[in-house]
């Protein structure tokens, strides 16, 4: 892996995926894995922010772990964990947390965001959960971070970070940048086109999961908002149709030309079936690798085992090398 340059990615295990999170990035993180050091974590200690119920949560950290693998992230190229299995991002997170200052915080869009949405749990985790995040990226040294807008923000706060510590003590920790993937596409709720897909969208109709079944999915995009027309093409008030020509481009490597030629004459019924069945057909193969992963308890458990080992290593010289900056005893 010398040589390489280092990418870090953190995905929470809350909910399954959505086909915007598999488009947008995770089929990204398969193909960065044979140019860089990939990193790829599933952040659990993030997920607490907001109550969990612990049974559903513990499924869900084992059920990602599996997708991941599933999508194609292999553990002998990649260091693949669960974030709570390597207690060194706990403690980096404290020390940062007193290079952090309060005002710093205080002005995160998501902190804001997320009080409002709970304002019965406005916890002091919820308010340093940036810091954590800092010591996700800075533990591996990482010199790339797959981000989206929603994230610049933190990662902004981790090279602020860097630049005083660094200021501080000296050359310890890499100055990430943020990478930026060429979105596959830009995937849309399926009832409000003018939105980004999301996980914690209400309306069960908006959001195709990636581990859905076919009869689901393909319900789902006939559903699918569009407009009182009746002609495949991307012109300017057809948000729900431009949204469905680009999920349909990004799974058939299709142009937005070669589509609305493909439909020509025909209605919109049938545009969203044969939507849904690409889709449908492209989560197949995965879906069955996922089943398969899941089934094997043993396997699963021994990647996570060697995986966490891994990340353990790898992080330690930096924890290390923190600690002693900073003044403590270390062993």
């Amino acid at each position: 892996m010398e040589g390489k340059k280092k990418i870090f990615s953190g995905i929470q295990p809350t909910n399954t995926p959505h086909l915007g999170n598999y488009l947008g990035a995770m089929v990204n993180w398969v193909k960065l894995q044979d140019e860089y050091d990939c990193t790829y974590s599933i952040v659990d200690l993030h997920s607490i922010t907001i109550r969990q119920d612990p049974v559903k949560l513990r499924n869900q950290i084992k059920e990602s772990y599996a997708l991941l693998i599933a999508m194609g992230l292999d553990p002998e190229k990649s260091t693949l964990f669960v974030q709570g299995h390597n207690p060194n991002h706990a403690e980096l997170s404290w020390i940062l947390s007193c290079y952090t200052q309060f005002g710093e915080l205080s002005r995160m869009t998501q902190f804001k965001d997320k009080s409002a949405k709970h304002p019965d749990n406005v916890n002091a985790g919820l308010f340093t959960y940036p810091v954590l995040m800092a010591a996700d990226i800075l533990l591996y040294q990482a010199d790339l971070v797959p981000v989206g807008v929603d994230q610049s923000q933190h990662l902004e706060l981790a090279r602020n970070i860097v630049q005083r510590f660094n200021g501080i003590y000296g050359d310890v920790f890499t100055m990430p940048e943020g990478y930026i993937t060429k979105a596959t596409a830009k995937v849309m709720s399926l009832q409000e086109p003018t939105k980004k897909m999301s996980k914690s969208d209400e309306n069960p109709n908006a959001s195709v999961w990636i581990l859905d079944d076919k009869d689901t999915i393909i319900r789902k995009f006939k559903r699918a908002v569009t407009d009182s027309e009746t002609e495949v093409c991307a012109r300017e008030g057809k948000d729900g149709i431009i949204n469905l020509m680009s999920i349909y481009s990004a799974v058939t490597n299709k142009s937005f030309e070669e589509i609305e030629r493909e439909f020509a004459g025909k209605g919109y019924g049938d545009f969203k079936l044969a939507v849904g069945e690409a889709v449908a057909d492209m989560l197949a193969p995965m879906q069955a690798e996922f089943k398969r992963i899941f089934a094997d308890k043993a396997y699963l458990e021994n990647c996570m085992k060697q995986g966490a080992e891994k990340a353990y290593k790898a992080s330690r010289k930096t924890l290390q090398k923190v600690q002693k900056k900073v003044g403590f005893v270390t062993f």
